[in-house]
């Protein structure tokens, strides 16, 4: 089985629990505006020119954005992390990108790496067929996923896409208690408002298990990635919110009982 990964990360420590190893699979049916992987977008590989200097001389190269890995060469690379995984009850965790996107290869290495007693995290918009959700349930740990806006209409103006498939998967899990972190990407000005937090609050007060709800502060970490890879950046103006900014929403969680982390 064949899958194209752009990125590799190791020893992660903010993509699940203990040092993890992070896969990033390409594709992306999103176009959020704060993205920090624009790169991500084609499910394709793709070349830019990267132009080094060494004094007055300019160098063109030609990179490769993406990589085409079978099932046993990834599976290679991440048994050298193994013993990281091991002290540090670590992983492996499949981001991008949406990693549902590349369904066939997720399950196939979701289910490799459970024969080899790797703790699975699947890092996810949820902005995929319910079957694709039910197919790899089994094999996975837990689920990392996003909620980024309440309201259809919103959601569609500041990611290209309907939060309705989402929300029914999002419901799905709830309902079926399956382990996974909530995370909500706040950005100032755009999905900050009160009624946001209300609407999310009244969509998950039906639910007797409450999931962990990770606030992820926007950034500007990805806005360099732009320029180099000839992206369009729609949010070149927007400061990054100090973490601080994020207390009132933190405070409406768990007053409503749900544990709450800043950062994930």
């Amino acid at each position: 089985m064949n899958g194209i990964v752009f990125d590799i990360k190791r020893y992660a420590v903010h993509d699940g629990p203990g040092i993890r190893t992070t896969i990033f699979l390409k594709g992306c049916p999103l176009r959020c505006l704060w993205c920090h992987n624009p790169e991500s977008f084609s499910p394709e590989i793709e070349t830019f020119t990267r132009i080094n200097r060494l004094g007055e001389k300019e160098v063109r190269e030609h990179v490769f954005i993406g990589k085409k890995y079978t099932t046993d060469h990834l599976l290679r690379e991440l048994a050298k992390d193994q013993l990281f995984f091991d002290e540090s009850g670590g992983g492996v965790s499949f981001s991008g990108g949406e990693p549902l996107l590349q369904i066939d290869f997720l399950e196939d290495m979701l289910r490799a790496c459970k024969r080899m007693d790797f703790h699975t995290v699947v890092d996810t918009s949820g902005f995929a067929p319910l079957e694709n959700v039910k197919r790899i349930m089994e094999f996975t740990d837990l689920f990392l996923f996003d909620v980024k806006h309440m309201n259809q209409v919103e959601h569609m103006k500041l990611t290209g896409v309907s939060n309705k498939l989402i929300l029914d998967n999002l419901k799905f899990l709830l309902q079926n208690k399956k382990a996974l972190i909530i995370r909500y990407p706040m950005i100032p000005g755009y999905n900050d408002t009160q009624e946001n937090i209300r609407e999310m609050l009244e969509f998950l007060k039906p639910f007797s298990w409450k999931p962990e709800i990770n606030i992820l502060p926007y950034h500007r970490i990805g806005k360099d990635k732009y320029d180099r890879f000839k992206k369009e950046n729609k949010m070149i103006e927007i400061p990054s919110l100090k973490p601080e900014a994020t207390n009132w929403v933190k405070e409406q969680f768990e007053k409503a009982g749900y544990k709450v982390v800043i950062g994930g």
